[in-house]
């Protein structure tokens, strides 16, 4: 079937069931706290329970009772082609109901707009996903791809009982699949001048969560102490935190400055070699924003353990460091650690993914692209790197080329960015409509 003649599946049904399904896992609530504190088996039955309901077989595993995870796939209409992977995590980061306009699990739907955790990230991915393929199940469409969808656990945190247990012991599960889409893309960034900019990643900085460890000599708080494990902690951390990492442009990112400073008619010779990335930045206005930071690594320190009483020197004090390594800068990144944190504090990788990069040269990309401005005209897809990193990263162990792409059709004043993790997370009942019909659209023809 050709591209112009697949019909769009969406319906009255499937824009009423977007809505119903994002308030209704929203109010399941699957707070991940770390360290195996979840379940997130209730959802991931509900989740089967909507497949089941249309004749999509779902597969349930669990590394451990209640991280659980749903396995499904679609059969295309061409065998010949690549598999396509549509992931969507299940967990979320805790809420404290107190600091909320509206209970964060409550799911509930005021002026329009769908509240609580998971609205953004992702329960609104995973309502639409289901709402397609329902659709797909009632008006008899076939994608032309095999669609393989994940309902993963655990993405919250380290990805252990979620897509990395996926990726190491049910690998068949994803066989023939060669790209995948998922979170923190396609939404809309207003980039001023009422102009419209939909990105859509293609690349992440690797995860690099450090633990540092200084020793020295306890003892009294009133004696002197050269050795003191606190001073040789607190040295280090202060100087990581003031470092300035050198620019470092990937090929996405050179790709997004380029094409950013052209919709603003700015010249930009990303590669000339005195370019200045600092320069570009100051001129784009609000769209710098996506880009800045991903032009370096970074190293936030973030968590400070040491001590018991006032008056005692411990012998020992610990520091956690959020590192974040961009596509090529691993071995940059570890040389400046070892040298900031000296010879008197050991440092070890906490937690560590890898950083990914994926071609936008290919039809997968430009049908990503094309869905977007075709229910939005006058907007302009471009691509940029996460900051932070997604359970792409465990996917690419399958050899999976992962997206960011979860659209959703933002008003101005709108800082979709600004939600994730934060108080009062939110998404407009419109954005899930525009969201359903843009990945039925794309997922048709990718």
């Amino acid at each position: 079937m050709a591209d112009a003649d697949r019909p769009e599946a969406i319906d009255a049904q499937a824009l009423e069931e977007v809505v119903r399904f994002t308030s209704d896992l929203i109010r399941i609530d699957t707070t991940n706290r770390g360290g195996g504190d979840c379940s997130e088996r209730p959802a991931a039955e509900y989740v089967a329970e909507m497949l089941g309901d249309v004749e999509i077989e779902p597969t349930l595993l669990e590394r451990s009772p209640g991280r659980t995870n749903v396995v499904a796939r679609i059969e295309g209409s061409d065998p010949s082609a690549p598999a396509l992977l549509v992931h969507g995590h299940l967990d979320v980061v805790p809420a404290e109901p107190a600091d909320w306009t509206v209970h964060p699990f409550s799911g509930e739907v005021r002026d329009g707009v769908v509240w609580g955790r998971g609205a953004i990230d992702m329960k609104d991915m995973d309502a639409m996903m289901l709402a397609v393929v329902r659709a797909w199940a009632r008006t008899g469409v076939r994608p032309r791809r095999d669609i393989v969808l994940a309902f993963t656990a655990d993405e919250e945190d380290s990805a252990a009982w979620g897509a990395g247990f996926l990726a190491d012991r049910h690998a068949g599960l994803f066989e023939g699949c060669t790209e995948g889409i998922s979170e923190s893309g396609a939404f809309t960034f207003h980039a001023g001048s009422g102009a419209r900019i939909y990105p859509i990643a293609a690349g992440e900085r690797g995860t690099a969560w450090l633990k540092l460890t200084a020793h020295g000599r306890a003892g009294h708080g009133s004696k002197v102490n050269r050795d003191n494990a606190v001073s040789r902690l607190a040295a280090a951390v202060a100087r990581i935190g003031e470092h300035s990492w050198p620019v470092r442009l990937t090929p996405t990112v050179k790709s997004a400055l380029t094409e950013l400073a052209a919709l603003q008619g700015i010249p930009a010779d990303v590669d000339a070699p005195d370019f200045d990335v600092d320069g570009l930045l100051a001129k784009l206005g609000p769209a710098a924003a996506l880009i800045e930071p991903t032009v370096r690594n970074s190293a936030n320190p973030t968590v400070l353990e040491a001590g018991y009483k006032v008056n005692v020197i411990p012998g020992s004090a610990t520091a956690y460091v959020d590192g974040r390594m961009l596509p090529g800068g691993e071995e940059e990144f570890h040389d400046t650690l070892d040298r900031l944190t000296g010879p008197d504090v050991e440092w070890e990788f906490h937690h560590r993914e890898r950083p990914l990069e994926a071609p936008i040269d290919t039809p997968t990309y430009r049908a990503m692209r094309a869905a977007v401005e075709h229910f939005d005209p006058g907007a302009r897809a471009v691509p940029y790197c996460m900051s932070g990193g997604t359970d792409a990263k465990q996917f690419s162990r399958l050899g999976i080329a992962g997206y960011g792409f979860s659209p959703l059709r933002l008003p101005e004043g709108f800082d979709y960015q600004a939600l994730y993790h934060a108080v009062d997370e939110r998404v407009p009942v419109d954005a899930l409509h525009f969201g359903v019909r843009v990945l039925d659209h794309f997922l048709q023809r990718a």
